[in-house]
């Protein structure tokens, strides 16, 4: 269950949800971001979930929206939207209709079995119009809660400039007026304004036993405010307090404080925005009606399966699909990061988001906009920012002891003020206590860790956005956090350090009646996409072989096929799996260096072809530049020794590195071992099946886009571009990475030691007066998010 959370905004927010979160028994998996505004987890049915949400408001005081994953929606702007509130009667593939406000309804549909455009022809929903395009629900939420902190923040200074003009400027003395109408409006900012403090104090400290940042400033507003009304109470009673009334401290405090959460709250969104890659999806394409091939601008989202699409010259591609006519050079680079032009012609696949050149083609649509690859990236950067490095985990911990702490040092300084009262100042008591009051005031509240929590996490979310644009797509934080440190990288060699686009150089027969050979040799190879046998399937048929309907054909991992003809075993592999190394045809061929397939029939060798595969573009670069980083460099495959040591060979790899013949199972037990002698990280960089355990063992995997789905779910991160030097880019990535982090980590400590100490009193000749300590957020939150903006300018040389 995904949820956007509207009103969390520091990290005892944070750790109220998640708390509130794990007290439910049916609740696990639980992931929350403060920057996002954003919870996900796992729910075990048959819990409600809308129960859940019901809770979850109740406890924490946010705002919950649950977001809807199976379906797709549509919005509609209709004259009387309240009638579908209790429709029941709804076409068949409606999940839901939602009335959004007095004009609008929000429909949930299944888009397999009814379409966008379907939905406004039919009878419930022919006099709808299409509304506006919604923001994301993410981005929607947030804004919605800035708009309210931006709308209380206004409210509260309207209310504070009446009383710091009647404080401060110099009108005719008629103090009783002044401190009514102050009381007035002090007041009402203590009750409406600074109301939301109470109640999530309240409600953190009951339900969670959590104590947060609210709670301070309740406490210190709330110090303020009374001791104005107490004081204002004498004066009325011709006894005035030696130290006056300030309803402007408790005014511009709780004015302040809003003002540095608005502040930071649009710097989070403005963040946020920023790096997501959204943008790139192109609002209305030409929809082509295949039978008449007529043509019509449509909006984006009213595309449904099997539709087909035009696309101009120097226009973006709506979604991806597949090319029914026309041949055109595509700029790709602004999903892929790859600015190399991409030829296109009938039957090869677009994506969305990148640019077509000068030709004109019609599209046949595969994926709908909300699931291309625009958005399966979109995903797969929110997932990662989802998840919490080591360092935030820290950053956490320290946050969550910060506020107890400032609590107990504000009761110090509360302490020894009185004491320097008494005893070295000679004060009254009371006047003793009165301006020790002010320093713990001013101590409550220029603390801040908001800007301990934050971070880790607004470095997290900008990374994340920057490896996206640059083809670097990482499943998890922790990725982004380790790989500075990474001392060793594992390279598989077909599909890897070479292109995996193998062809047939050498062809050995061993028997004379060719025919029935061919066609049960491609009939194996056709059941594989492994690099070797779609060569040798591509060679077969290239020749006019036609295949041959094998049964029982099974696929050994990291050796070969098997299948049965007639009662026959057919079996295509290589040499050692096969048992045919030490044949004199097949040394020959390992000679040459070349990869080698054998095929036998009951045992007895028939075939052997030799294929070679060329080095993939930029691998000599990258093997080169991270060698001068003193990373050291292995390579694992299931190929032969003779072909392993070809590539290795020209890639300047020493031989002692390398390992041939491998199973899926070698190559996860090298990892293993490696891993047990390296200090540092050890990655492995893979693109097929054979090479996901190898991927999941390893500190690090890295998954060439090339690949199959099965690897790419055991990486940690994938490159969309499929080039090695985005492997340097990532090393990169993480350096920068870390360099903001430990920045703002210094000044977020920094600047709540020294601020800490100005308010406290520390310094004789300046002090933080406590009007003015809610400037505090302002002045440590947006240098943290500043810094973390910075790394928008990541660029990577390679």
């Amino acid at each position: 269950m995904v949820l956007n959370v509207q009103g969390m905004t520091c990290t005892g927010c944070e750790r109220k949800l998640y708390q509130a979160l794990r007290s439910s028994p049916n609740v696990s998996n639980i992931k929350t971001s403060v920057v996002l505004a954003h919870a996900e987890f796992d729910i075990y049915e048959p819990f409600d979930g809308d129960a859940l949400v019901d809770y979850l408001e109740r406890v924490t005081g946010f705002v919950c929206t649950a977001v809807q994953q199976s379906v797709e929606e549509i919005d509609m702007i209709l004259n009387d939207p309240q009638r579908f509130a209790n429709e029941e009667n709804l076409p068949i593939g409606v999940a839901n209709v939602h009335v959004v406000n007095k004009f609008t309804i929000r429909v949930a549909y299944f888009p397999r079995i009814i379409g966008a455009r379907d939905l406004f022809s039919h009878n419930l929903f022919r006099t709808a119009k299409l509304a506006p395009p919604a923001p994301r629900p993410q981005i929607a939420s947030n804004r919605a809660h800035l708009h309210k902190v931006f709308f209380m923040t206004l409210i509260s200074a309207i209310l504070t400039l009446p009383v710091l003009v009647m404080a401060w400027a110099p009108l005719p003395k008629h103090e009783i007026l002044y401190g009514a109408i102050s009381l007035v409006c002090a007041t009402i900012i203590q009750a409406f304004v600074a109301g939301p403090f109470y109640k999530a104090a309240l409600k953190a400290l009951i339900f969670m036993g959590i104590i947060e940042i609210d709670l301070l400033i309740v406490i210190s507003t709330t110090t303020a405010y009374l001791y104005s009304v107490i004081a204002y109470a004498y004066e009325i009673l011709g006894n005035p307090l030696s130290t006056r009334r300030y309803f402007e401290a408790s005014t511009l405090l709780v004015t302040l404080i809003l003002l540095g959460r608005a502040i930071s709250a649009f710097a989070r969104q403005k963040a946020v925005e920023s790096i997501s890659i959204e943008s790139l999806q192109t609002p209305r394409t030409i929809l082509v009606d295949p039978s008449t091939e007529g043509e019509e601008e449509i909006d984006a989202r009213l595309l449904q399966y099997q539709d087909t699409f035009k696309v101009l010259p120097d226009t973006t591609f709506v979604t991806d699909g597949i090319v029914v006519t026309g041949e055109t050079e595509v700029d790709e680079s602004m999903v892929t990061g790859e600015a190399t032009l991409v030829p296109k012609s009938p039957s090869t696949s677009v994506i969305a988001g990148s640019l077509n050149h000068y030709g004109t083609l019609t599209v046949r649509l595969t994926r709908l906009p909300s699931e291309n690859t625009i958005k399966m990236i979109d995903s797969m950067v929110d997932e990662a920012r989802m998840t919490k490095p080591k360092t935030q985990q820290i950053a956490d911990r320290v946050a969550s002891f910060f506020t107890p702490l400032i609590l107990v040092i504000t009761i110090i300084v509360f302490l020894i003020w009185v004491a320097v009262g008494v005893a070295v100042r000679h004060e009254n008591a009371r006047t003793a206590c009165i301006t020790a009051m002010t320093y713990a005031i001013s101590t409550l509240i220029v603390s801040c860790p908001c800007a301990i929590a934050l971070v880790v996490p607004m470095v997290v979310v900008i990374a994340g956005g920057v490896g996206a644009k640059h083809g670097l797509i990482c499943q998890s934080s922790e990725t982004i956090e380790i790989a500075r440190k990474t001392s060793h990288i594992i390279f598989d060699k077909t599909g890897t350090l070479t292109q995996g686009k193998l062809s047939v150089e050498a062809t050995y027969y061993l028997i004379e009646d060719l025919e029935p050979l061919l066609q049960s040799i491609l009939g194996l190879t056709s059941s594989s996409k492994h690099p070797v046998s779609v060569a040798v399937a591509t060679c077969l048929r290239t020749s006019g072989a036609q295949p041959h309907d094998l049964k029982g054909i099974v696929s050994v991992g990291g050796k070969g096929l098997t299948a049965m003809r007639n009662g026959s075993t057919i079996c295509g592999g290589n040499p050692y799996w096969l048992g045919f190394e030490r044949v004199s045809i097949v040394q020959n061929v390992l000679s040459l260096g070349l990869t080698v397939f054998c095929v036998s029939v009951d045992g007895r060798l028939v075939a052997v072809y030799g294929l070679t595969d060329q080095i993939r573009p930029g691998a000599l670069e990258a093997v080169s530049q991270l060698r001068k980083r003193s990373i050291k460099i292995s390579i694992v495959s299931g190929d032969n020794k003779g072909a392993v040591q070809s590539i290795a060979m020209s890639l300047g790899v020493p031989e002692i590195s390398l390992r041939s013949g491998c199973s899926p199972e070698d190559k996860q037990a090298y990892v293993k071992e490696t891993l047990a002698v390296e200090k540092g990280i050890v990655m492995f960089c893979g693109d097929g099946t054979n090479d996901a355990a190898a991927l999941a063992q390893a500190n690090i995997g890295i998954h060439m886009n090339e690949g199959t789905d099965i690897a790419r779910s055991a990486a940690d991160a994938v490159l969309v571009r499929s080039s090695l030097k985005d492997l340097l880019g990532l090393l990169d990535l993480s350096k920068a990475f870390f360099r903001r982090v430990a920045f703002n980590f210094a000044w977020a400590f920094t600047y709540n030691t020294f601020a800490i100490l100005l308010a406290a009193g520390a310094f004789p000749n300046f002090r933080i007066a406590p009007q003015y300590a809610g400037l505090g957020e302002i002045v440590s939150v947006v240098p943290v998010v500043a810094i973390a903006m910075h790394l928008k300018s990541f660029k990577h040389e390679y």
